[in-house]
């Protein structure tokens, strides 16, 4: 049965403080990001409890079950029912037989915290697991690169609004931005644009993702997964990120601010690198 879900039916939540500079103090009201547990259950089985932003959730149910493994293809996403309780959200997603014991053998002991994306899973195999090969021969200009990173962060409305929440976005080869998703979770942003990539059967192989965040290996996995021959991420990588890109085939970049961007693994992929 639900109750009062009235703090749940937006991204943010109008909140009062108290501004203190060296001269004055105010009181204010301010936007601030919604943080809500969303269980992710499938075939009506709980699977896992994360901590995100409640907007573009049919998108997150369908980039979980695609990074998690659950299913293969979106159009196995049968149905996503999005039922909101007094204290969360719950994502009814309906997949095949066959993809439901698939979730149960993997689900999450525990629940997701907001910067973590793999908090919970059941053990290391589950964490470092193998991944497909991106084997896509694209090759970006480095101007693409930091074009479509300017341009995510003149696309981010709740960023702008909370200045809480990090943001994903797929960009075309020239650097122009065709999806964005935005979360207070890195992973969670990122789930969310797989989704919409997914449903929208954009041909992610011919352009790249950006991200406001530091390049973490679960954001690797995630993106190879998704088959984009390159990820970038405004902050620097981690050592295992560089190593399991390495691996995969993807094209791993960071520092992408102002005029310059680290390339660190599959080079021949960026112009010059």
């Amino acid at each position: 049965m639900t109750g009062d879900i009235s703090g749940y039916r937006s991204a943010t939540a109008r909140m009062m403080g108290t501004r203190i500079d060296a001269n004055a103090r105010e009181e204010v009201e301010e936007r601030l990001a919604e943080e809500t547990p969303v269980t992710l259950a499938y075939n009506l089985s709980p699977h896992a409890v994360m901590m995100a932003t409640p907007a573009d959730l049919e998108d997150f149910a369908v980039g979980f079950s695609l990074t998690e493994g659950i299913v293969d293809r979106a159009r196995d996403v049968e149905r996503v029912g999005v039922v909101r309780y007094d204290r969360g959200i719950e994502l009814q997603i309906e997949v095949p037989a066959e993809a439901a014991a698939r979730s149960g053998t993997r689900s999450r002991r525990l629940s997701g915290r907001t910067g973590c994306g793999i908090c919970g899973t059941a053990d290391v195999d589950r964490v470092l697991r193998e991944l497909p090969r991106v084997e896509w021969p694209a090759r970006f200009e480095p101007s693409a690169v930091l074009r479509a990173m300017r341009e995510l962060s003149a696309r981010q409305p709740l960023n702008d609004e909370t200045g809480a929440v990090h943001a994903a976005g797929w960009a075309r080869a020239d650097g122009t931005l065709a999806q964005v998703r935005e979360d207070v979770g890195r992973h969670n942003a990122l789930d969310k644009l797989v989704g919409a990539l997914a449903r929208s059967g954009t041909a992610v192989e011919q352009g790249f993702v950006v991200m406001t965040s530091r390049g973490s290996f679960e954001l690797v996995q995630k993106v190879a997964i998704l088959g984009a021959p390159l990820l970038a991420t405004v902050s620097a990588p981690t050592a295992l990120a560089v190593r399991v890109a390495e691996q995969a085939g993807l094209t791993l970049a960071g520092f992408a601010r102002g005029d310059r961007v680290t390339v660190y693994t599959h080079r021949d992929r960026v112009a010059g690198a």
